[in-house]
């Protein structure tokens, strides 16, 4: 589905665009994707709609097969904000333990409490973090964008596959500018 509007009191979710994971090996430039979640978080804040800012600091419980990436106690700075997202005072900040956002967290109250009924999400890393949490905010009724060249992935058939064949069902999907252009065109 095309992106076709933005509902009045709209949030962007930025997920997991924090220092101990920056580094890993993306299959696009962090470089770019940083530079794209930031318009984006500069045409929110310009237009007063909510930024949210979130970060992980564990992982769900329960065996996988795979080995986890990171297990047991972070580094010291590991969930800090890379500080290109300039971190406000009425930012909404959110700590997960698990891939989605909404899980065993407090956003999905403070959002609506907010009269949030659409969030756009960007961030790191699409098959994980981003899609989990466009799935858990699609599950609680939330109107759902995807900011598609402002995310990026380890695996890149995960990053393919989720853009392709995931998002379109939970939503809609477009470029960071187009979604900073919708946000001009609306008068917000």
């Amino acid at each position: 589905m095309a992106l076709t509007t933005l509902d009045p009191n709209t949030a962007l979710l930025v997920v997991d665009l924090q220092k101990g994971l920056v580094g890993s090996p993306f299959t696009h430039p962090i470089r770019d994707i940083v530079d794209r979640a930031r318009a984006l978080i500069d045409a929110f804040r310009k237009h007063g709609l909510p930024v949210v800012l979130i970060n992980v600091a564990g992982g769900a419980p329960g065996r996988t097969e795979q080995p986890r990436r990171h297990s047991g106690v972070f580094p010291e700075g590991f969930t800090d904000f890379i500080p290109e997202l300039d971190q406000q005072p009425d930012d909404i900040v959110v700590t997960k333990q698990t891939w989605g956002a909404f899980a065993s967290t407090d956003l999905e109250d403070r959002l609506k409490a907010a009269g949030v009924t659409q969030v756009v999400v960007l961030g790191v890393a699409t098959g994980t973090g981003v899609e989990a949490t466009a799935r858990q905010a699609y599950e609680r009724g939330f109107n759902v964008t995807l900011a598609i060249d402002a995310m990026t992935d380890m695996r890149p058939e995960a990053q393919d596959y989720s853009i392709k064949n995931v998002f379109p069902r939970l939503g809609e999907t477009g470029t960071g500018q187009e979604i900073i252009d919708l946000l001009q065109t609306r008068g917000a």
